[in-house]
């Protein structure tokens, strides 16, 4: 009873608009390998939900526990067990980490106790508490995600090796987002970015520099000017930070 939760980079992400207080966007989202959390579920008696290894993150904030409560199925599984989480991905770190644990808690959980809710209306569920949430429930190894990240597909991406620079600075994401927006958003130009979901990341990338990849990195530049001091030279950068990273 145990999966992995595995980060995520976006290799590009552009702000397509603001809609009912929330950015939509389109961004390319890749499977990182050779890094992941793990979710467990562990035999054990509870009073109530329970889950170990998320630090200090009250249980009404874990992502995992929202998601729970989303899936709004009466059981008796989680008074016998607990759910466990082996951190391995920084948080703050714009590889996905608390969305990917609860995309994976949902298809654990789906699965053990054989709840058959297909894939699809899985994802809408998890997009209640998390735009990311989808991306993780369909486990795709790559794939475009547009509107409020609700829209999921696959696409067949040209292979790579990802390297990852991550460094101990944690970025607020509400914070970048409203950065953006109160800085950046009217200089949004769809018309440079259109096509972009139809060509590999390699070739998106070799066009375009991290400021251009990925409109939220602007932002967190404002949020977090010592991001500047350590970025290293001709690195990309994922979601809205803290972590670099190239492609070979």
């Amino acid at each position: 009873m145990r999966k992995k939760a595995y980060a995520k980079i976006n290799t590009f992400l552009k702000i397509t608009g603001h809609k009912d207080g929330y950015h939509t966007l389109l961004s390319r989202f890749i499977k990182v390998p050779n890094l992941y959390d793990t979710i467990s579920f562990v035999p054990q008696k509870c009073q109530e939900f329970t889950i170990e290894g998320c630090g200090d993150v009250p249980i009404k904030s874990n992502t995992i526990y929202k998601v729970f409560k989303a899936i709004n199925i009466n059981t008796d599984f989680f008074k016998h067990h607990k759910v466990v989480v082996e951190k391995k991905i920084p948080s703050g770190a714009g590889l996905g980490g608390g969305s990917s644990d609860a995309g994976a808690f949902m298809r654990l959980f789906n699965e053990v106790c054989k709840l058959n809710i297909d894939t699809s209306t899985l994802a809408k569920m998890g997009s209640t508490v998390g735009a990311d949430i989808p991306f993780f429930v369909y486990n795709y190894d790559s794939a475009n995600v547009s509107g409020f990240g609700e829209i999921v597909e696959p696409f067949k991406d040209e292979p790579f090796e990802i390297e990852l620079f991550m460094p101990n600075i944690h970025c607020d994401t509400p914070l970048v987002y409203k950065t953006f927006k109160r800085e950046l958003f009217d200089k949004i130009k769809p018309a440079s970015f259109e096509g972009w979901d139809r060509l590999s990341s390699k070739e998106v990338l070799s066009q375009v520099s991290a400021i251009e990849a990925n409109d939220l990195y602007r932002a967190s530049l404002i949020a977090y000017p010592q991001l500047k001091d350590i970025a290293p030279k001709d690195w990309y950068f994922s979601g809205s930070g803290s972590t670099f990273f190239r492609i070979k």
